[in-house]
């Protein structure tokens, strides 16, 4: 009888994004400090930015879980936003707002409230293409905070616990062979443990070194036995 192979359902992995869950570091010990003091962000407001995947979504998540603070998607800033009592307004992808003139009465009630607002992109605010002189204006007054390249000790612990989120067994030696062979952010361990999930998934195994090789491969373009830079390309032996 043949086997048959495991239906790989779309089931929408939903990332956990809790306080808890922040993986503090060197990388990002100046956004957690500014994050910890509100109400000494100069105007009320403050900007996090650095590449795709450094983290910026989860901290505006856990910043606006412990201040009871609103949170917006860029896209969402349109028309007249409505502010929220207290606590304060976080926007995420604040750069791809699609309306400069909601971001720019979203800011200004803001400050007529005293409310605090903290914005996400890729770049730093003074930066950001923006066509309203007043606006920009704003922007560039805006206390900037980058999130440097995450370190290879966050980059290791980010890798385990993404994997954990999605209840993968990947023996730490197969995390040793992969990590060196990944593009170093965030971004990248993201889609490689959503690859292997689906890989796993559709499989109806575990994650063996023949799977993550392929995974790889499909990722990055190279063979397998592809090592790093000053690295044996003599893989470990795993099942």
């Amino acid at each position: 009888m043949t086997a048959m192979r495991q239906l790989a359902l779309p089931f929408r992995h939903a990332p956990l994004f809790s306080a808890a869950d922040y993986l503090p570091a060197e990388s990002n010990a100046e956004a957690l400090a500014w994050l910890a003091r509100p109400a000494s962000w100069p105007g009320h407001r403050l900007a996090l930015w650095g590449e795709e995947g450094s983290g910026k979504t989860h901290l505006l998540h856990a910043w606006a879980e412990r201040n009871a603070a609103t949170l917006l998607p860029g896209e969402m800033v349109r028309g007249l936003v409505p502010l929220p009592e207290g606590g304060g307004v976080a926007v995420d992808d604040a750069d791809a707002a699609p309306e400069p003139t909601a971001l720019l009465h979203l800011l200004n009630a803001a400050a007529e409230a005293g409310l605090p607002v903290l914005l996400a992109g890729r770049e730093p605010p003074a930066r950001w293409p923006v066509p309203l002189p007043d606006l920009a204006s704003r922007l560039r007054a805006t206390t900037a905070v980058r999130l440097r390249p995450p370190e290879e000790t966050l980059l290791r612990a980010l890798f385990a616990r993404l994997l954990a989120e999605r209840q993968l067994t990947v023996p730490p030696a197969l995390q040793d062979w992969l990590l060196p062979r990944l593009p170093r952010t965030g971004a990248a361990l993201r889609e490689a443990a959503a690859r292997l999930d689906r890989a796993a998934l559709a499989s109806g195994g575990r994650v063996t070194r023949p799977l993550a090789a392929a995974v790889l491969a499909d990722m990055t373009g190279e063979a397998e036995d592809a090592a790093p830079a000053g690295e044996s390309p003599e893989p470990p032996a795993l099942l």
